[in-house]
């Protein structure tokens, strides 16, 4: 297929996936289901071209930005006080599961190479929070629980990355010396750590300077490349690099960020990622398609694969439930007898976290960079993609009856120490009429801000009210912003009006429908 014929395809693609998106949501799938499904069904037809992915570019397109969105919108205190449990996944449950899958691998297909096996386990031990994002938001969970989730999707990349490099030159060049290796990685994590400090600051600094909407989201999106090729290319974890700058970039991004700016960077960002993740989901299909023509079709995988993979699938998933009720058996015997919770609230937490084990997309990336030489390619890649298929349709489908089950959703409610929005909302309503009380009067005493003042007053009252009596006044509120709904879109279409009739200049239109949009914004998140 020719340059302009990928291209064509590849835009085919994405037409394809935002019908597969409309049809998840229509049925309630998580997205990743629908893609997945959909990229196998893509495999099948008959004609389908076949692209030539090359593997260096798969992981250097679609790995850094997805590794940033992760760390920007980290929540970093609870990410810090949570940081010895998120190791303990990110770390030693991939080297768990690495082991678990690496010894089942071997004993199903015992001329398969330790050093393949190990490539295989590195390649399937990171589950994906992106994969379970779907869910997730539509359930409330545990701060604790969330933060674990979110932190752990982002470093157990990076040593996953790290573990698979070894495996493959191990495979590619026959040697290996863990001593070395161990060097090796402190140099990669360390060196990550230390340059991805260095960028975030660099970028920070930058962004502060350029007051311009357009430079500051070029910039941005620049960002996940800059610095993991960075890393890359000075011998150190471009993952862990582009993590940390991610993370000091969300941390900073209240003071660095216009208010214009930031909610243009996210609707750009919001894309970029949700194109970038559809495609790799998608790109299944195009690799599946070219195995089976290699080998003739479904014969060889009913044949030759079907059973280890079976074994392999069956490896990730029990390994992910006995590292999680160890490492947290360890901790909770641990515990002052005080702190420890009840065995019920004991096994509800190893159920929720040992079935949020979906694997996704940086597996998926990491598999479609298999160099070409590498032995045993097309038994990593199926094996990856089967348990790809797996997770997201079996625990995506079912995690949410998984956690109502567990009934850990009603222990968040009732132990979440954190205002509600409604409370947060008449603080800083109360704060705001404060400050304008201040504006208000000029030096002599005369009323100069009334408007504001009596706004901000009023603001601050009902937010007050609404925060004690939420449930009475629900139907109000939702009145109100239906009323003011109403008004923006009566505004809207005489604005129109006005522009199509030539008395009003686009640059006006632009303006004025900017305004309308922000107000628009605002009401509908008051309804959400």
């Amino acid at each position: 297929m020719t340059n302009v014929g990928q291209f064509e395809f590849i835009l085919l693609l994405i037409v394809l996936i935002i019908g597969l998106e409309l049809g998840a949501r229509k049925l309630r799938l998580p997205p990743a289901a629908a893609l997945v499904l959909g990229g196998i069904a893509i495999a099948l037809l008959p004609g389908v071209p076949v692209i030539g992915i090359d593997p260096d570019l798969v992981l250097i397109i679609f790995l850094p930005p997805l590794l940033l969105t992760g760390a920007y919108f980290s929540v970093w205190k609870a990410f810090r006080a949570n940081l010895a449990g998120i190791l303990q996944l990110a770390v030693g449950g991939v080297l768990f599961t690495t082991l678990a899958v690496a010894v089942t691998a071997h004993w199903f297909l015992p001329a398969m190479p330790w050093a393949i096996c190990f490539a295989l386990g590195a390649i399937v031990a990171p589950p994906d929070a992106v994969a379970a994002k779907a869910v997730l938001k539509r359930v409330q969970l545990p701060e604790r629980i969330t933060t674990l989730l979110e932190g752990e999707s982002l470093l157990n990349d990076a040593s996953s990355l790290v573990l698979y490099r070894f495996a493959a030159a191990a495979a590619l060049t026959g040697t290996f010396s863990l001593f070395q290796a161990t060097v090796a990685f402190g140099v990669l994590a360390f060196g990550g750590l230390a340059l991805g400090a260095i960028i975030g600051w660099v970028w920070i600094a930058i962004l502060r300077k350029v007051r311009d909407r357009v430079l500051s989201i070029t910039l941005m999106l620049l960002l996940p490349w800059a610095a993991y090729i960075g890393g890359e290319r000075l011998g150190v974890s471009g993952v862990i690099t582009t993590v940390v700058a991610g993370l000091m970039l969300g941390w900073r991004q209240h003071e660095v960020f216009t208010a214009d700016e930031r909610l243009r960077s996210t609707a750009v960002w919001e894309v970029l990622v949700f194109v970038l993740e559809s495609l790799v989901f998608v790109l299944i299909g195009a690799s599946l398609n070219e195995i089976l023509q290699r080998h003739g079709g479904t014969a060889w995988i009913n044949g030759a694969v079907l059973r280890p993979v079976g074994g392999i699938i069956l490896a990730v998933l029990v390994s992910r439930f006995i590292w999680i009720f160890c490492a947290e058996g360890v901790a909770v015997l641990w515990a002052p007898r005080a702190h420890r919770p009840s065995l019920g609230s004991f096994f509800s937490f190893v159920s929720v976290m040992g079935w949020c084990g979906m694997r996704g997309v940086v597996s998926l990336a990491i598999v479609l960079a298999i160099p070409e030489e590498m032995p045993q390619r097309d038994i990593l890649q199926i094996a990856t993609f089967a348990i790809i298929l797996v997770t997201v349709l079996g625990q995506g489908t079912t995690l949410g009856a998984v956690i109502r089950l567990s009934g850990i959703g009603r222990q968040s409610e009732e132990q979440d120490p954190h205002l509600s929005i409604a409370m947060a909302r008449a603080l800083i309503a109360r704060v705001q009429q404060k400050a304008i009380e201040k504006v208000a009067y000029s030096e002599d005493g005369r009323l100069i801000h009334g408007r504001l003042l009596e706004q901000y007053t009023y603001r601050a009252d009902v937010a007050d009210r609404f925060s004690r009596e939420q449930k009475t006044l629900k139907n109000d509120r939702n009145a109100h912003y239906q009323a003011l709904l109403t008004t923006i879109a009566a505004g809207r279409t005489e604005l129109l009006r006005l522009h199509r009739e030539g008395l009003v200049h686009d640059t006006v239109l632009h303006q004025l429908e900017h305004d309308l949009d922000l107000q628009q914004m605002m009401a509908e998140g008051a309804l959400a």
